[in-house]
């Protein structure tokens, strides 16, 4: 009898527990973890000293990080990559402190990033790009002093990046767009490793910090869709920058004078901003290959942009430009995409279309509407023979369209519509067999339409792709057409 009284103390007190047990109880948050020699993760038991690596990359997982992944303490890589991962990152990752690869992008992880992360002081990799992460980022990011690669983009992140980021000296690349981050601090330019910075898409306001001067091995500089004012003369140091992007900022004033000192610059981007000048160093920047300028204030196009032989891309697109187009432009025999066009506001350019223009033989777009142009088309038109689209729409052209325009075999946009462009439209048309917009509206065209234009392939009954409205041509019309040729004015027909 007694030997079963003690069987059953024993029992007892197994059961409610020894004040120096570690054990997990259910429903305690601040219970400690109950690692032993196994773990049990997602349905797989792992092994608590034998397991270095765990590597779920798109296994579908559809759960949350549970507090014990902080038993695993030998690990040194965690990939988590796309698994379907939702819920917080647990303060427990902290203890994981051999981690060298922290990887868990993809997923649908929410909350802030944990303090704890400032403990896993031997990581190389931290990637938490694209989930819903919130909150500042933790001034201890700052002790990860051996991270190679930090990855925090496609988040809501908010407030200033901490200064602390600075500290991180072997950083290569720094990918930080689309967040809600509203300052760049000074420190970044203690970034000197840095090839690439990334922090568009977010809410920077002011003026870029000068320090950013100090990252002479910065390669691309990717600043587009923030609130940015000021581009400082100090970005003139980076003399190894290929690609500055800066469009869809509050730039004001002239582009500073020392943007030619970035003589290794492809892309220089600095549309939609309000920019008022652009100064003659740009003449500077033999290699640059694509120069977007557009819904700018911009009133003049300098001519050092004569000297850019390597531009393939020009874009002036809604500025108030006035003057004329200079003729220099056509010694930029690389290109194949110009715009002078006013969109929202009409450009002012006057004149005539300098013939250099038509010697531009790698031309694909050439876009000039909305402007005051006079002159005509010239027969010269002809070389052009790669263009795919040519709009001269809303101009003071005058003369024929002419037959040459047949030999544009690759065009499949052409409009010249609301001109004072005279005379038939030439036979010639129907060899532009690609062809899938056309629009000769609002011109003084007369005569008959050839029955050629039946040939193209285009939508004749929508005024989007075809308008041949308000002309003078005479009836009877091509089959193809007769119903959609709108208002003649037929009073010279016979």
């Amino acid at each position: 009898m007694l030997k079963n009284r003690i069987l059953f103390s024993l029992c007892l007190l197994i059961i409610l527990g020894c004040p120096d047990r570690d054990w997990d109880r259910p429903g305690d948050e601040n219970a400690p973890l109950d690692c032993s020699t196994e773990v049990t993760l997602w349905g797989v038991v792992y092994s608590i000293e034998e397991t270095n690596v765990l590597n779920l990359d798109h296994v579908q997982l559809n759960d949350t990080i549970p507090p014990e992944i902080g038993c695993l303490t030998n690990l040194t890589s965690l990939n988590l990559q796309a698994t379907q991962l939702t819920g917080e990152i647990p303060s427990e990752i902290g203890n994981l402190t051999n981690l060298v690869n922290l990887s868990l992008p993809y997923n649908g992880l929410t909350g802030e990033i944990p303090p704890e992360i400032a403990d896993l002081t031997g990581l190389t990799v931290l990637d938490l790009t694209s989930n819903q992460l919130t909150g500042a980022v933790p001034s201890g990011i700052g002790n990860l002093q051996d991270l190679e690669r930090l990855r925090l983009n496609y988040n809501q992140f908010t407030g200033p990046i901490p200064s602390e980021i600075g500290g991180l000296n072997n950083l290569t690349e720094l990918p930080l767009q689309y967040n809600q981050f509203t300052e760049i601090p000074p420190e970044i330019g203690n970034l000197t490793n840095l090839t690439k910075l990334d922090i568009s898409n977010n809410q920077l306001t002011g003026s870029i910090p000068p320090e950013i001067g100090n990252l002479n091995d910065l390669t691309e500089l990717w600043l587009q869709s923030n609130q940015l004012t000021l581009i400082p003369s100090e970005i003139g140091a980076l003399s190894n920058l290929r690609i500055l992007s800066l469009n869809n900022n509050q730039l004001t004033g002239s582009i500073p004078l020392e943007i030619g000192d970035l003589t290794n610059l492809e892309r220089l981007l600095l549309s939609n901003n309000q920019l008022t000048g652009v100064p003659s160093e740009i003449g500077s920047l033999n290699n640059l290959a694509e120069l977007l300028l557009d819904y700018n204030q911009l009133t003049l196009i300098p001519l050092e942009i004569g000297s850019l032989s390597n531009l393939t891309k020009l874009d002036l697109t809604s500025n108030p430009l006035t003057g004329t187009i200079p003729s220099e432009i056509g010694d930029l025999s690389n290109l194949t995409y110009l715009s002078f066009s006013g969109l929202q506001e009409g450009n002012d350019l006057t004149g005539p279309i300098p013939p250099e223009i038509w010697n531009l033989t790698n031309l694909t777009d050439l876009i000039f509407f909305n402007n005051d142009l006079t002159g005509s088309i010239p027969p010269e038109v002809e070389n052009l023979t790669n263009l795919t689209f040519l709009t001269l729409y809303s101009n003071n052209l005058t003369g024929t369209l002419p037959q040459e325009i047949g030999n544009l075999t690759n065009l499949r946009h052409l409009s010249v519509g609301s001109n004072e462009l005279t005379g038939s439209i030439p036979t010639e048309i129907g060899d532009l067999t690609e062809l899938f917009r056309l629009g000769l509206g609002n011109n003084q065209f007369s005569g008959q339409v050839p029955e050629s234009i039946c040939d193209l392939d285009i939508n004749f009954d929508n005024d989007y792709y075809f308008y041949i409205y308000n002309n003078q041509l005479c009836p009877p019309y091509p089959y193809c057409i007769e119903e959609y040729v709108g208002v003649q004015d037929t009073t010279n027909c016979d």
